[in-house]
């Protein structure tokens, strides 16, 4: 079924995250940046956090399939709601320090590029599980090991 007009600015709005997914230069890093920024406006509230986590989940798996018909391309830069659901997921009851979302949101860039066992085999499955995916296993690689970071070296903490 066709996606209509209102359809159509919906799925733009939701998939490129308020036209996050625009930016010219690496759309993905400026869209997890821009989750990072309202990390930090909600880092002390978990409950938020899960909220908005599996908000964007359910969007992001109801809008990904439905953008790639919008945008008439497979995977196109411009969808980066997933990358805003992988940076949330990769901080995930880390707590705050700058350094615990710095090096978060590099190993969370890190691991969406390199494409880890499992991801890239998911992101072959197309649609909106593979552009989901791929970024839900960063986010949850780079939280594990941001907690085995804080297991070992508590005091990267401070």
């Amino acid at each position: 079924m066709p996606v209509s007009g209102f359809n159509r600015f919906s799925i733009k709005l939701l998939s490129t995250f308020f036209y996050t997914g625009c930016f010219p230069l690496a759309p993905g890093t400026f869209a997890s940046l821009v989750a990072l920024f309202i990390y930090l406006s909600i880092r002390n509230n978990a409950a938020v956090q899960i909220g908005i986590i599996l908000l964007l989940l359910v969007l992001g798996f109801f809008v990904c399939s439905r953008a790639e018909e919008v945008f008439n391309k497979k995977d196109p830069p411009y969808i980066v709601i997933d990358e805003v659901a992988g940076m949330f997921l990769s901080l995930l009851f880390i707590g705050y320090s700058f350094k615990l979302v710095f090096i978060g949101f590099f190993l969370f860039r890190l691991f969406d590029t390199l494409k880890v066992f499992p991801a890239a085999r998911i992101e072959r499955v197309g649609g909106a599980i593979g552009i989901m995916g791929d970024d839900i296993i960063a986010g949850l690689y780079a939280n594990a090991l941001l907690h085995l970071l804080l297991r070992v070296a508590p005091s990267i903490a401070s």
